[in-house]
C-alpha cells in the first residue's frame, strides 16, 4: 500500500507576514512551517502504515512552493514517513486551489497511491477544497473531515462527526481521505526521527516531468485573486469606565450598547 500526503508550507502565524507587490502571500522572505493541520494526516497516514500487515506499506510526503517549502517534508519525515516529493519551479507562483489542485494530481498519479491522505484546511487558506478537487481530477471517490479511520485490505472506513449527527462512510481504495484535527494526536518527532529524515530521499520535481504547461497554472491562470489588501489597523486604547458618582453601571450599558453588543 502506497499513502501519498499533502503538505503545506505556510507562513508562520506568529510571525510578520506580508504580501508581494502582486498580491500574493510572501512565502520566501517570512519565517514559515507544515500547516498544523496537516500534522494530522502525516499522523494518520504513519499509523495507517503501522498498522498494516504486509508491512510493505509506505508513507509519501508530497508538496509545493519554492525552495523553503521543503521544510515541511522534513519534519514530515522526522514524524517517521519514508520519502518526500517537492513540486518547485517558479511557474507555479501564485497558483490558486484550482492550479494547486492539477500540480497535486498530477504528482499523485506519478506515485500510484492507494491513499490519498490530506487535512481538514490550510491554516493559511482555509478553503477546505483540495480534496474534493483530488479526488475529481483523480476519478477516485472522496473520504472526507474524517474524525477517526479504519482501514481493513482495501477498504475503508470514517467517522465524520457533523454539528446534529455523526455518519459512517465507507469506500475502497484508491481513494481520496482528509482527517480533522480530531482524529488523532500528531507526534513530536523525536532524535532518532530527526536524525534518520537526514538520510530519506525527497525528489525535486518540475512542472516539465508532470507535463503540466506553464500557462495552466501560476497567478496569470488563477480563477481566484487578491484585489487588494491593508494592514490590520492598530489596537486602539481601550475605554476606561469609572463609577466615582455612582453612574459606572449606567456607562457600561451605554459603551456595550454604542457598540452594538447589547
Amino acid at each position: 500500500m502506497k499513502i501519498v500526503v499533502c503538505v503545506k508550507y505556510v507562513p508562520d502565524a506568529t510571525a510578520d507576514r506580508k504580501f508581494n507587490a502582486d498580491n500574493t502571500v510572501d512565502r520566501v522572505g517570512v519565517q514559515g512551517m507544515l500547516s498544523e493541520l496537516d500534522e494530522y494526516a502525516v499522523e494518520e497516514a504513519l499509523k495507517i502504515r503501522d498498522g498494516d500487515e504486509s508491512g510493505d506499506a509506505q508513507v509519501v510526503v508530497l508538496t509545493m512552493g519554492p525552495a523553503d517549502a521543503r521544510a515541511a517534508i522534513l519534519k514530515s519525515l522526522q514524524m517517521g514517513a519514508d520519502s518526500g516529493v517537492h513540486i518547485v519551479d517558479d511557474a507555479i507562483h501564485g497558483s490558486d486551489s484550482v492550479g494547486s489542485s492539477l500540480l497535486l494530481a498530477k504528482a499523485v498519479e506519478r506515485q500510484g497511491a492507494d491513499i490519498v491522505l490530506c487535512g481538514m484546511a490550510s491554516t493559511d487558506g482555509s478553503m477546505s477544497v483540495i480534496p474534493a478537487m483530488l479526488a475529481e481530477r483523480l476519478g477516485v471517490p472522496q473520504v472526507t473531515f474524517a474524525s477517526e479511520v479504519t482501514v481493513d485490505g482495501n477498504t475503508v472506513r470514517v467517522r465524520r462527526d457533523g454539528d446534529a449527527a455523526t455518519e459512517v462512510i465507507e469506500a475502497s481504495t484508491p481513494l481520496v481521505l482528509s482527517v480533522t484535527d480530531q482524529s488523532n494526536e500528531p507526534r513530536y518527532p523525536s532524535f532518532k526521527g530527526i536524525m534518520a529524515a537526514k538520510k530519506k530521499p525527497v525528489e525535486e520535481i518540475t512542472l516539465a516531468d508532470l507535463g503540466v504547461a506553464a500557462g495552466d497554472v501560476g497567478l496569470e491562470a488563477a480563477w481566484t485573486k487578491v484585489e487588494a489588501y491593508a494592514e490590520r489597523p492598530p489596537r486602539s486604547a481601550g475605554a476606561i469606565v469609572t463609577d466615582e458618582d455612582g453612574t459606572g453601571a449606567n456607562q457600561l450599558v451605554e459603551f456595550l450598547a454604542a457598540q452594538k453588543f447589547v
